[in-house]
């Protein structure tokens, strides 16, 4: 017997009957052999780690534009504090790690550089918007390359998880699988409770200054909090999957108390971190730069590297100048932007 399929009768005797199973995944768009070591969901997983967008948000912006600390959170260690909290849910319903991690690893393969700033440039130049979960189902699917084709050909669960990652509300569609629907709280615990971290470190925020009405539900530590919502959402989740025997039954969420809590930090973030007045300036140059680079390409796309210029051939230019600026790290934009702007010397010392 192939370890692969030794590996999906584990799966079969022992994670939750609700639990997607390697073995019955929906399949790819193209279809390919088994592999004779690892089930479907690790393959995407590795794909995902392996891919030059997954390497780029080691470079893009979570909250803080270009820190000048070492300890600040990039996209990847956001990436990885989602995937870590994530398995940790679920490993606890019993849930299908390997899905759960290659969703988590692979949700904001299509951020844009300069974080949200950069998301909402692109989504007031793009005739049609711009959403980065919608982006990151397309940068899987058709800007990266496997084999020499475009896309990583990655099973649809994960996909699935990717483009309803986003979004914090009972009335918005969530994914079709309890692995996928993990992602969406996973991201929300991670962001809101590290930001809050990094703020703190730069002295913008003390944990005082956090509203007692969510702190005392909550936690009054960056540990605390994530401690509570994670328990809180596995506990509630137990007592749901209990109850039924179908996943398209199940929606996960926090309790009452709980959800209110996380919420309202949340919007408290929002109000004084993300669109507040401390980072108004950072926030204004990005946009400079970020809409400047949108401009210049345009009007010179041959300058495009060639796999954006064949997108403006076949989808219209807006769509490349779109895509080889979402994909760009902040490092890169602004010494695109320099090389751009900033006049050299046609004399040679000597």
């Amino acid at each position: 017997m192939r370890m692969r399929e030794e590996l999906e009768n584990w799966e079969r005797m022992q994670l939750s009957p609700l639990a997607v199973l390697s073995a019955e995944s929906a399949g790819r768009k193209q279809p390919e052999e088994p592999d004779d070591l690892r089930t479907c969901f690790m393959r995407d997983r590795d794909r995902i780690i392996h891919s030059k967008a997954f390497r780029r948000l080691n470079q893009k912006t979570q909250v803080y534009i270009t820190p000048s600390g070492d300890h600040y959170r990039t996209r990847l260690t956001h990436t990885l504090e989602v995937n870590q909290i994530a398995k940790t849910i679920g490993k606890a319903l019993r849930l299908n790690e390997d899905l759960i991690e290659a969703i988590a690893l692979a949700h904001d393969v299509g951020h844009t550089p300069f974080a949200h700033t950069g998301e909402e440039v692109l989504n007031e130049r793009m005739p049609e918007g711009f959403k980065h979960n919608v982006n990151s189902v397309r940068v899987l699917e058709k800007l990266e390359r496997h084999k020499g084709q475009p896309g990583l050909n990655i099973s649809r669960e994960v996909l699935d998880g990717v483009l309803y990652h986003s979004g914090y509300g009972s009335a918005q569609a969530c994914a079709s699988t309890l692995e996928g629907q993990i992602i969406r709280f996973s991201d929300k615990i991670a962001y809101v409770q590290h930001d809050i971290d990094d703020s703190i470190r730069a002295g913008i925020l003390k944990e005082d200054d956090l509203p007692r009405q969510y702190t005392d539900v909550l936690g009054h530590s960056h540990g605390d909090r994530i401690t509570t919502l994670v328990t809180n959402l596995v506990t509630h989740a137990r007592v749901m999957m209990e109850q039924t025997s179908s996943r398209e039954d199940i929606r996960l969420c926090f309790t009452e108390d709980v959800d209110e809590a996380l919420k309202g930090l949340r919007a408290f973030m929002f109000d004084n971190i993300y669109k507040g007045d401390v980072c108004a300036m950072e926030r204004e140059r990005a946009a400079l730069v970020v809409n400047y680079l949108f401009d210049h390409y345009l009007e010179h796309p041959e300058q495009m590297p060639q796999l954006y210029q064949q997108i403006v051939q076949e989808e219209g230019i807006r769509q490349g100048v779109c895509d080889y600026i979402s994909g760009m790290s902040d490092a890169y934009c602004i010494a695109l932007f320099k090389e751009i702007t900033i006049p050299r010397s046609f004399i040679q010392t000597l």
